[in-house]
This record gives C-alpha cells, sequence and structure tokens, in this order.
C-alpha cells in the first residue's frame, strides 16, 4: 500500500538485523509494541515473560538489564525499577498486608526505616528491630503473622555484616516468611544472598551497579518464579518501572564493575587502615579490619570489603563540619558507588529520619562520617583526607 508523504513522516520503515549482531545491547526506547494478531496482544497482557506489549509491563532493554542481574545473583527472574526505594517499596508492598509483621535489622539504610516506619504507622504493619548479629533474636521475635525477614549485607553507614546463611537458617521452617536481602553495597561479585538461603535480593542499581552517577534505578532478583510473578503483577499497578535509557546506562556501567570493585575495595582498606592510626579519629567502621566486630563472617561470607567506610571524628558534628568544608577532591553528596569519592555526614542527611535512639542503635554517631571510595589513585585521596582531618582537629 502506497501512502502520501504525510503519513509517511509518522510511519517510519522498521530495520531488521539480519548476519550480525550488535555488540552492545540496543536502546528500545519506545513505549508501545504492535501486534498482527488480537489473540496475541492479549496474551501479552498476562505474563512477565511473554511478549512485549507496554513499557510499564516490560521492555527490551530494561529485561536485558534483568537477565543480567538474575543471572549475576543465581536467581530465576528479577524486576527493574525507577530506583532502589521503588524495588524495596514494590517488594515490601506485595508481601506485606494490614496486621503483618516484620523482623529489620536496626542499621538499615535510612530511607528503608523510613518505609517500614511508614507501613506501621499506616498500614497497621508491625516491625521489630534486632541486632541482625544473633539468629537467636530471630527466633524469639518471630510471630504468627511474620511475614519478612529484612536484612543487608553490609549495612549503611557502618558497614555491619550480617550472617546470611545463619539469619535466613533461622526461619527457614516457616514457609510463611520471606528473607529479603539488600546486596547493594556487596554487588554480586562480593556476596550472593540467595546462596546464603535469602528469597528476594534488592539493588539500588544508582550504586555500584550503574557505578557512574548518572542512572536512578533499582532491581529485585527472585529465588522462586511464582513470588517474581506477585511483585511483577503489583508492579504493574505500583508503576514504578525503569526507563530503558536508564537500563541501558546500567549495562553500560555494569560491565566495569569487576574493574571498579576491585579499585575501590583495595583503596578502602588501604585508607581505613591510614584512618585508624590518625589522632582524630576516634573508630573506622570497615570490615576488613581485624577491629571490625564482624570481621570473621565478614571474611566468610564476602569476597572484599567493599567500597564504602565510615569514621568517627573526634568533637563530633562540628569537627565534621570542619573537615566537609576541608575537603578539595571528595565530593559532598548523597549517593555512593561512583567511580568518584564522595563523603557524607549521615546524622544530619541519610539518616536524619531516624530518632537519636535509633541512630545511635545503628551506631551512627554526631561526629559519623560516610566515605564511598573510587578509583583516583589512593597517594591523591589520602593527602586530601589527611589535611581535612588535620584541619577537623586543629578547630
Amino acid at each position: 500500500m502506497s501512502f502520501r508523504p504525510q503519513t509517511r513522516t509518522v510511519h517510519h520503515p522498521l530495520v531488521n538485523v539480519s548476519g550480525s549482531t550488535p555488540l552492545t545491547t540496543p536502546l528500545y526506547q519506545g513505549h508501545v509494541f504492535r501486534f498482527e494478531d488480537a489473540d496475541d496482544l492479549a496474551d501479552a497482557f498476562g505474563t512477565p515473560e511473554g511478549a512485549f506489549v507496554y513499557a510499564r509491563h516490560g521492555n527490551p532493554t530494561v529485561r536485558t538489564l534483568e537477565t543480567a542481574v538474575a543471572g549475576l545473583e543465581g536467581g530465576v527472574a528479577a524486576l527493574a525499577t525507577a530506583s532502589g526505594m521503588g524495588a524495596i517499596s514494590t517488594v515490601l508492598g506485595t508481601l506485606l498486608r494490614s496486621g503483618d509483621h516484620v523482623i529489620a535489622q536496626n542499621t538499615l539504610y535510612g530511607g528503608t526505616h523510613a518505609a517500614l516506619t511508614d507501613l506501621a504507622e499506616r498500614w497497621g504493619v508491625e516491625v521489630t528491630f534486632v541486632s541482625g548479629q544473633d539468629p537467636r533474636e530471630v527466633r524469639a521475635a518471630l510471630r504468627p503473622r511474620t511475614r519478612v525477614l529484612y536484612l543487608e549485607t553490609i549495612t549503611n553507614p557502618t558497614t555491619r555484616v550480617c550472617d546470611v546463611s545463619a539469619l535466613t537458617a533461622s526461619v527457614a521452617d516457616r514457609d510463611d516468611v520471606t528473607t529479603v536481602v539488600d546486596n547493594t553495597f556487596a554487588t554480586p561479585l562480593l556476596c550472593r544472598p540467595l546462596e546464603h538461603g535469602a528469597d528476594i535480593v534488592l539493588h539500588s542499581a544508582t550504586k555500584y551497579l550503574g557505578g557512574h552517577a548518572d542512572i536512578l534505578g533499582g532491581v529485585a532478583v527472585f529465588r522462586d518464579a511464582a513470588i517474581h510473578r506477585r511483585v511483577w503483577e503489583h508492579s504493574l499497578e505500583h508503576g514504578a518501572v525503569l526507563d530503558p535509557f536508564a537500563a541501558w546506562l546500567t549495562l553500560r556501567g555494569m560491565q566495569t564493575l569487576g574493574l571498579r570493585l576491585t579499585r575501590q575495595c583495595q583503596s578502602a582498606l588501604v585508607l581505613a587502615e591510614r584512618l585508624a592510626a590518625h589522632p582524630a579519629v576516634s573508630t573506622v567502621h570497615y570490615p576488613m579490619l581485624s577491629t571490625h566486630p564482624d570481621h570473621e563472617v565478614a571474611r566468610r561470607q564476602l569476597t572484599g570489603g567493599g567500597g564504602l567506610l565510615a569514621f568517627d571524628v573526634e568533637g563530633g558534628a562540628p569537627a565534621c563540619r570542619t573537615l566537609l568544608a576541608a575537603v578539595e577532591l571528595a565530593s559532598l553528596n548523597a549517593s555512593l558507588g561512583d567511580v568518584r569519592t564522595f563523603v557524607l555526614h549521615p546524622a544530619s542527611t541519610s539518616h536524619r529520619q531516624l530518632t537519636p535512639e535509633a541512630r545511635a542503635a545503628a551506631g551512627i554517631g554526631e561526629g559519623t562520617i560516610r566515605l564511598s571510595v573510587g578509583i583516583e589513585d589512593i597517594e591523591d585521596l589520602w593527602t586530601d583526607l589527611e589535611q581535612a582531618l588535620n584541619k577537623a582537629s586543629e578547630n
């Protein structure tokens, strides 16, 4: 059929690739897909593995990311979301009903803590916080309506490392309890929680997976296809889906994850050791230090300490303000996991939603600084931190 010019400006011919394969994942920016058969279109609405129909249901670029992260974690399927909090909220919103009970670490990311508090206040979900270090605590906290055990492999910002195997084993006899583990800081290269008994693994892809401060995204990975199906169906209503360009950028960033994370782990350990010897620092939180309370668990469960550490500055909040004003190479901002080094004062920013008592229980003081180590030269990083610490101690 021949069309006139005005129609042809709307309907462009599609190029089919044959005889070769793109080296990089194509960016499928379109949000809607055309079908030749009405029954095929109807069938596509009903499954997350079927033909693509609408971007909220699925997209080829986004599905490539989901498949890649699921493969890295050893899961059967994954769901990519618009942010890390989108993954957390979608999963919790699927698993929990009014009157249900959650057991969670008391050292969780501030946004996760706020989400659980909101569920408690608005929907009557009960939350019991435990240290995450003793399986007996988890067993003692179990109730008939317990539905979720929520953990983090490496916590933000004090880098506590829970024994995922022991904690998941403590609820293994309860088929109605789903163990959810946020693996953002460890990434699948340092720990694979599904192999330790977890049911769902979460990532803020904004951090280490993307790695370049240019995307916002999250991923949930599932051990069980039925749970994935439930969460996918809920995501259609929740709407926190990842856009294709963010998925494409995340896939590009993941190609260098191994190189970046190796360098970040190496530099973080060197900085942790030097910070521990500085007179202006009272405590360093890094799991590969022998002084860390979870050092033995970390050595057993992780293949590296990660690129994030925290340290407590003598002099509290005033000394922290001086340090943050004095750093020149490190960037003061709210994110982490980047190729550049970031610093932050958690008590006044990422964990400001927590009460002082809750922050203290999580090990976060007014003098705590979070340091996300980038890939810069280690001597330049130390020179910057050392001069800032010297100014903080002088004031």
